[in-house]
């Protein structure tokens, strides 16, 4: 029996008529009637009685029945969890990210994507680069948003957006009456300088070779937020990533972008054996939309 041909049949066992039954599929009754004819007849059985213009299910059609409500039931089920999955019910995602990008991007990306997913579960941990990798080597992590380079073989690279410099420094300081910044502007200042290993750190160190400057510094860290404190408290200037500057809320604390400063890449990193699911596939693309501004 073909689809079209269970459906009728259906229709009049539940409605007890061909009337009933055309109305229920909204077709014409004697599209019903010709159907039924030839079922019965493509299956060799009498399915009904036609006893004073009324159809008497048989024993055959009444067991023919059972069957095609087992299917139905299964039917149902497969469409409850296809609107389960929709809604994210059973599904998760678990989700690393550097400092940087727990301010306020990767957030913004993960209360979106559970709009969308209203069931689904996310986990939201923020690690440096050199501890995500063995999460997401080993399953332990699904999807990790950093802004370093990763080489390792297991891994899947992404490139989604990308970061620029801002410096930040005191309320009233110096650098409050200008647009930007320039490198060495920053480097005669007292400076909170970043660790040689940290993209600031080897940035810095390439100005100061270029210019022949050494910054005057007492304090080296390897957070942004750190670095954005220390400079609210008057501690000397510093240049940080923008989501940083922009997510550090403190009214002491001022920032602008650096002149000609360089631009460094934002990468989403998985697993290259995991499939990414519609949850993960959600969240990236909102995190690719909230880079290009959109």
């Amino acid at each position: 029996m073909k689809i079209r041909q269970i459906e009728i049949f259906r229709a009049v066992m539940q409605t007890g008529s061909v009337t009933g039954a055309a109305e229920s599929l909204h077709v014409s009754q004697p599209g019903v009637s010709r159907m039924l004819a030839h079922i019965e007849l493509q299956l060799g059985l009498t399915l009904f009685d036609r006893i004073k213009g009324k159809l008497r299910p048989t024993p055959e059609a009444e067991t023919l029945y059972a069957q095609v409500e087992q299917v139905y039931s299964g039917v149902r089920r497969i469409e409850a969890c296809a609107k389960e999955l929709k809604a994210g019910t059973g599904l998760s995602l678990r989700v690393l990210c550097s400092p940087n990008m727990g301010l306020r991007l990767v957030p913004e990306a993960i209360a979106t994507t559970i709009k969308k997913y209203p069931e689904a579960r996310i986990y939201l941990e923020v690690q440096l680069v050199r501890e995500m990798m063995n999460q997401l080597e080993t399953g332990q992590a699904d999807i990790g948003i950093c802004s370093m380079p990763v080489d390792q073989p297991r891994l899947r690279v992404t490139r989604i957006g990308e970061w620029q410099l801002n410096c930040v420094f005191p309320k009233d300081h110096i650098f409050s009456s200008k647009r930007g910044i320039s490198p060495r502007d920053i480097l005669k200042q007292k400076m909170i300088t970043f660790s040689s290993d940290t993209p600031q750190g080897r940035i810095i160190q390439q100005w100061c070779n270029e210019t022949g400057l050494q910054p005057q510094s007492q304090i080296e860290v390897r957070s942004g937020q750190a670095a954005c404190a220390l400079a609210a408290c008057g501690a000397g200037v510093a240049v940080v990533d923008n989501f940083t500057a922009q997510s550090f809320q403190d009214p002491r604390l001022e920032f602008r972008p650096v002149i000609s400063g360089p631009k460094f890449p934002i990468f989403a990193v998985t697993n290259n054996n995991v499939t990414s699911s519609s949850v993960m596939k959600s969240f990236t693309e909102t995190l690719k939309t909230s880079f290009r501004g959109g």
